[in-house]
């Protein structure tokens, strides 16, 4: 419980800040409504507090993302974003403020005028602007809550490469990533999704990880439903950060082995293939091409390296067309395109482009970018190709702004 106090202190004084300026706006308001507006102000931020201390005092954050926890985390985030806002604009008006305090400070001193107050009063007007540019953040979030984590959006990519094998020339690969299906919570909508992934009709479809948030178990009600992929080739899959069970506390060893192992299984009962630093070749036409997949590298803190390309690659010749499945992107910068094999492609996600940021025709934008370099999209060097996919699902925040769930369609020309 003691971890939470210092952040409830800087939670209560960021409100109280805001608060002055809420009331600035409120004061000229009949008594009534200001009162009503300043008590469903604090209510919220009480009932929210209520839930934090109430998991925090059964443990529930121990146990690592659940759906309950997001919703706990959408509300904060929701409640305080804003108010960073706010802050930061009455923040700017203050010190403009006390200069002119310190002014009328310096005029006193030197007998220059008598005033009646050092510090002007906040302008309304200010206040007004900060809770009006605070809205659009707010209403964003609390849409992303709602509506965007199952926006579903198809992205169609298209790549040629000038020693694809004739017979793989139109090949199509649908790719998802990033399921965490510990917090998926709209049956129907997820629903929506599937069956929005086999409408494309490709030839083979991958997944590139994390399909539980820890625990295998989160699978248990979803398997029918994702089972119900398909894909003419098969569908291959390989394991993300998440679904080690590596930010969860485990009664024993024995305890975290029985959990990948069931999550193995069910990966088998969905109909996947996995690809555990290994690889296999998808035939068509007398021609092949292969299908390679790592377990999870990451080369940043707290990220496992338990993928071992050389293993997966192990008997590729380097004429071989060559398909990688790696969850971490930075895997692809710091051994990939190190490797002596011509990996043609890498297929990615991870990032989930952090659910949030700004994507319209000819840019794109989000924070992910200033953690992951190759954080969304299609990459090139070193003729070799990697496209990292924005997830189809959603952790903590349970919510996306701007960065939409994807289905990724790629297609394979030779040219």
């Amino acid at each position: 419980m003691f971890r939470f106090i210092i952040p409830i202190v800087v939670w209560f004084l960021l409100d109280l800040y805001a608060f002055f300026g809420l009331r600035t706006i409120t004061a000229k308001w009949s008594p009534l409504a200001a009162q009503t507006t300043h008590i469903f102000y604090w209510g919220v931020d009480i009932l929210i507090l209520a839930i934090i201390l109430y998991f925090g005092y059964i443990g529930k954050f121990e146990q690592g993302p659940s759906k309950n926890v997001g919703w706990v985390l959408s509300m904060i985030v929701i409640s305080i974003v804003p108010k960073l806002i706010v802050v930061a604009v009455l923040g700017l008006e203050d010190v403009g403020r006390g200069m002119a305090g310190l002014f009328t400070f310096g005029q006193k001193i030197f007998g220059f005028s008598e005033p009646k107050d050092f510090i002007p009063e906040r302008r309304t007007f200010v206040s007004q602007i900060a809770f009006g540019i605070a809205a659009i953040p707010f209403l964003g979030l609390l849409y992303g809550s709602i509506k965007g984590k199952y926006d579903y959006r198809v992205h169609r990519v298209r790549l040629k490469f000038k020693d694809l094998p004739d017979a793989f020339d139109g090949f199509r690969i649908t790719q998802l990533s990033d399921i965490h299906s510990g917090s998926l919570d709209d049956l129907d909508a997820v629903k929506r999704g599937i069956e929005l992934a086999n409408k494309q009709e490709s030839d083979l479809l991958v997944f590139t990880g994390d399909f539980v948030n820890n625990r295998a178990d989160e699978l248990d009600e979803w398997l029918e439903h994702f089972g119900s992929l398909k894909a003419r080739f098969g569908k291959y899959s390989i394991l993300g950060n998440h679904d080690y069970g590596d930010y969860v506390k485990w009664p024993s060893l024995d305890a975290k082995r029985q959990n990948m192992e069931k999550l193995l299984q069910h990966q088998k009962q969905m109909g996947f293939k996995m690809l555990l630093n290994s690889h296999t070749r998808i035939e068509k036409d007398g021609q092949s091409i292969v299908l390679a997949g790592v377990e999870n590298w990451g080369n940043r803190r707290g990220f496992a390296k338990y993928g071992d390309l050389s293993k997966a690659l192990h008997g590729v010749k380097n004429e071989e067309f060559t398909i990688l499945l790696s969850h971490d992107p930075s895997h692809w910068d710091e051994v990939t395109l190190k490797t002596e094999n011509l990996v043609h492609l890498t297929l990615s996600g991870h990032t989930h482009g952090m659910q949030f940021g700004v994507e319209i025709p000819g840019f794109k934008w989000s924070p992910s970018q200033y953690v992951y370099p190759r954080w969304a999209g299609v990459y090139a060097a070193q003729d070799r190709h990697l496209y990292v996919n924005r997830g189809f699902g959603f952790l903590g925040y349970p919510g996306r702004v701007g960065i939409l769930p994807e289905i990724t369609v790629l297609e394979l020309f030779k040219g």
